[in-house]
């Protein structure tokens, strides 16, 4: 576990000293493009939330639920009726 957090240390360093190597008027560059680009992200996203959650009516349905005991129980009666048994319940 050590070793895998070195080398992401490692990357890290690696890419903030390149990020520091760049030229002043880049890093501006690449900042606003990686603030477009997340921009854009996040309008699409807002968009696509809209148009999905737009064009559905707002109803609920409502029907029994069903649960894995509710299953043994029919099954535990449908075998009760099955069996001949001398017990008397």
């Amino acid at each position: 576990m050590k070793k895998i957090r070195d080398k992401i240390e490692q990357h890290i360093l690696l890419a903030d000293r390149k990020w520091k190597e760049l030229p002043a008027k880049r890093q501006r560059v690449f900042t606003k493009l990686f603030f477009a680009g997340y921009a854009v992200l996040t309008v699409l996203v807002l968009i696509s939330i809209g148009m999905s959650t737009g064009n559905k009516t707002n109803t609920m349905s409502i029907s029994h639920i069903t649960t894995i005991s509710d299953h043994t129980a029919v099954k535990r009666s449908a075998q009760d009726h099955k069996v001949d048994s001398t017990i008397k319940k």
